[in-house]
């Protein structure tokens, strides 16, 4: 409950960014978190709002000083940067990763994005997985959540930039109900 407060005034402040009224659960969390273990080492996560997933990740095993959390917010790089003090926290657009030198190419292990990717368009989306897939090693993948029936990305970027999406499953005890897909290159 502590965390629905400070997300429900960013959703009041700028519900496009945000496009949520509340916090991923911790169901949706185990489920974005299930296939990463503390081998894959480096974890990025996108728009990481009050930290749920960093949370669920720490849980899992993974070091905090393993992770690079990114938020647009400035309220919540703040918060998350009191919570987890030693991940490295970018208060930063995730449209703009590839502009970045956050890590060296290919050496990335998973991302994990809490982003309203639905909310964007395509560039925007295009912008995001072209930054993502950057650091990431040939066998990481990209966890995204989503409250549509499909894949957040549209086929036709899939298909442009050589990736495939698998849903791994379906949370109906979140609010709302949430589906999450692994995105990865076509092998």
């Amino acid at each position: 409950m502590s965390d629905l407060l400070p997300f429900f005034r960013a959703w009041v402040a700028d519900p496009r960014r945000v496009c949520a009224i509340s916090p991923s659960g911790p169901a949706l969390a185990a489920l974005m978190t299930s296939e990463i273990s503390p081998a894959i080492s480096s974890v990025l996560e996108l728009g990481a709002g009050t930290g749920v997933f960093t949370r669920a990740l720490i849980a899992r095993g993974l070091d905090e000083a393993d992770l690079t959390l990114i938020e647009a917010g400035a309220d919540f790089a703040r918060l998350l940067s009191m919570r987890y003090p030693r991940a490295r926290i970018l208060h930063t657009d995730a449209t703009r990763l590839a502009q970045r030198d956050l890590y060296p190419a290919f050496s990335l292990g998973a991302v994990i994005s809490g982003l309203p990717l639905l909310s964007m368009n395509s560039r925007q989306v295009m912008g995001v997985l072209n930054g993502a897939f950057r650091y990431m090693r040939p066998d990481g993948a990209f966890y995204q959540f989503t409250y549509g029936p499909r894949c957040p990305v549209p086929s036709e970027i899939l298909d442009r930039m050589g990736l495939c999406s698998t849903r791994i499953g379906t949370i109906m005890r979140n609010v709302p109900p949430s589906s999450v897909y692994r995105i990865s290159r076509i092998p």
